[in-house]
């Protein structure tokens, strides 16, 4: 009989280097934030081939998000920086998120007669 060997066909120890220093600066971040702002809370959305999106919500009502190169990535972030993770950016979590004039402006700008979205 012969002798096989399973060859481990994952990420080379490059890549692996590589989204771990990716992971370490999002958790660096996000703890950033959150220390910054008497903690936070954060959801990810998928984006496509462009990565996952971390929106954060700090307790004081600032947010902020930041772009993952891949959802796996974007999870392991937000696992290691220890903050609490929603499934949807609904209900409480949503409500604790507060708006100023530059948002609104931005946001309704060519409706409301502010600036336009270039």
């Amino acid at each position: 009989m012969a002798d096989t060997q399973q060859v481990d066909e994952g990420a080379s120890p490059t890549q692996d280097a590589k989204t771990e220093r990716r992971v370490a600066k999002l958790v660096k971040q996000i703890s950033s934030f959150a220390q910054a702002h008497g903690g936070a809370e954060g959801q990810i959305a998928y984006l496509g081939q462009k990565g996952a999106r971390i929106v954060l919500v700090a307790e004081d009502g600032t947010w902020g998000d930041l772009v993952a190169p891949t959802y796996p990535i974007a999870e392991q972030a937000v696992k290691k920086s220890g903050i609490t993770v929603h499934e949807s950016f609904d209900g409480e979590f949503a409500n604790k998120v507060k708006t100023g004039p530059y948002e609104w402006t931005r946001m309704a700008g060519i409706q409301l007669g502010g600036p336009r979205n270039a």
